[in-house]
């Protein structure tokens, strides 16, 4: 290892590791919220086991950003709608005076922000091992495996790799993000033994790569046949669940990219990276320009309060938007989604060219196949969409047809303006459209850059084009 390398992780650890004083801080905060949330269970009759879980228990969390869940272990005869009233109940009296927001994923929970802690309280089933009835059943179990495995030393080695994968955006599991899990990332160090090893294992990484710590599988291809994701880890604590389920292959790619560089050239731009600047307004049409491209926004406002929804909503429509400009010939460079999760949400698509031909090339069936060839001459020969041919090329008939859409703004206009219900939008999305869409070219997206200074960095390293890491 080189002092370099040494070098830059000590200074990582020395900003990640919380104080003696720190610590004291968040644990007595925590165990105040536990106290909390049992006298509130207590009032309202609800027999519960109160938890302090996730990184906190663990010791593994960054000093930058203490997030503290409390887990609410009850009865599993109490019905799963209480979680979202009873349950949620408890958990703002707990939390009164602060900032709340209500979240929900498998089933309802609460988010509050308490002297710039983010605190989760979240109910769960207090069920035997492998007897789940809620995805967060399993947390509990989670920590109990991994806490007595973790000394200080291991605790510093995964704080140093959910820093570099917050560096290098690919850390968390929600559905905005796609990334790695901080219970993924604690296991990974135990597999591997620290931070350095586990990036030298990624460098090495192959496709489908399984790793089964506890050895629940005698043949690796027995995962293989279970899990189909990219990536597999399985649940120490759940030989039938995968720990990385949620990391979308781009992820495990940019993770994978951003180890080999970080190992060939250590630096701390990898942890904290530089920050974004916004270009002018001329810069930013100059470069979109520069392009020669046609780059199209499609934005339209409101959304649901939950992100995980929203997003799985924004991914889901963003395909089925890829899926019609590329039937109807456009050639799609690049796209994504952005969102400011609360009034505005803009898919970006950049195309080769706005506009196409009035008439495009149409093959037809070869001439071996006699009856083929009658059906295309009976569709094609005098039709109004014809507009030369049909004639016989290389063994086959082939004609030239009128385009129905040769603008991708007007397709997506017209193709929209029935909120999207033919293309597969979802539901949200297709509600939002019809009431609030605009479709935009190149720099008609100003007034959404000028507004919105999110929206500004985002595009900037959008179009830019590299991870930050990269100079």
């Amino acid at each position: 290892m080189s002092s370099t390398l040494e070098e830059v992780c000590a200074e990582v650890l020395k900003r990640v590791t919380p104080t003696t004083t720190e610590r004291k801080q968040v644990l007595s905060l925590a165990k105040k919220l536990v106290e909390k949330v049992k006298e509130g269970a207590k009032e309202k009759g609800v027999e519960t086991e109160v938890r302090v879980e996730g990184s906190v228990a663990k010791n593994t969390w960054l000093r930058d950003c203490p997030e503290i869940d409390v887990f609410m272990r009850v009865p599993t005869t109490m019905p799963r709608e209480a979680f979202g009233t009873v349950c949620l109940e408890i958990a703002k009296k707990a939390t009164e005076g602060y900032k709340q927001i209500e979240r929900f994923a498998e089933h309802p929970y609460l988010e509050a922000v308490i002297d710039n802690v983010w605190v989760n309280i979240v109910p769960c089933y207090r069920v035997k091992r492998g007897e789940w009835l809620s995805a967060t059943d399993r947390t509990p179990f989670h920590t109990d495996y991994v806490k007595p495995l973790l000394d200080e030393q291991k605790s510093g080695e995964v704080r140093l790799l959910k820093r570099f994968m917050k560096g290098v955006d690919v850390y968390g599991a929600e559905i905005k993000v796609g990334g790695f899990s901080g219970y993924l990332c604690e296991l990974l160090v135990l597999n591997y033994g620290s931070f350095i090893k586990v990036l030298k294992a990624a460098a090495d990484w192959k496709e489908r790569t399984i790793i089964d710590y506890e050895g629940h599988y005698k043949r690796k291809d027995d995962a293989k046949e279970l899990f189909e994701e990219p990536f597999i880890m399985v649940d120490p604590v759940d030989k039938r669940r995968n720990v990385a389920a949620a990391v979308r292959k781009e992820r495990l790619d940019e993770f994978i990219a951003a180890s080999r560089a970080f190992l060939k050239a250590p630096d701390l731009k990898f942890f904290y990276p530089p920050q974004i600047e916004a270009l002018e307004s001329t810069e930013l049409v100059n470069r979109i320009n520069a392009r020669g491209s046609t780059s199209v926004f499609i934005s339209f406002r409101g959304g649901p309060a939950v992100p995980d929804v929203l997003w799985g909503q924004l991914y889901k429509s963003q395909r089925a938007l890829r899926k019609l400009i590329q039937q109807h010939d456009f050639t799609v460079l690049r796209d994504t989604v952005w969102s400011n999760e609360k009034n505005l949400n803009t898919f970006i698509f950049e195309v080769e060219n706005r506009f196409l031909p009035n008439m495009k090339r149409h093959l037809g069936p070869p001439l071996r196949k006699k009856r083929e060839c009658e059906n295309f001459l009976r569709k094609h020969v005098g039709a109004d969409s014809t507009v030369s041919g049909p004639r016989v090329e290389e063994g086959r008939w082939v004609v030239d047809v009128q385009r129905r859409h040769t603008d991708v703004v007007k397709l997506l206009n017209e193709k929209l303006e029935d909120s999207g219900a033919s293309v597969g939008l979802a539901e949200f999305v297709s509600k939002a459209v019809a009431d609030s869409l605009e479709v935009m070219v190149k720099d008609e997206a100003l007034k959404l850059y000028s507004a919105y200074p999110d929206f500004a960095k985002f595009l900037t390293e959008y179009l830019t084009g590299k991870p930050r890491w990269l100079t």
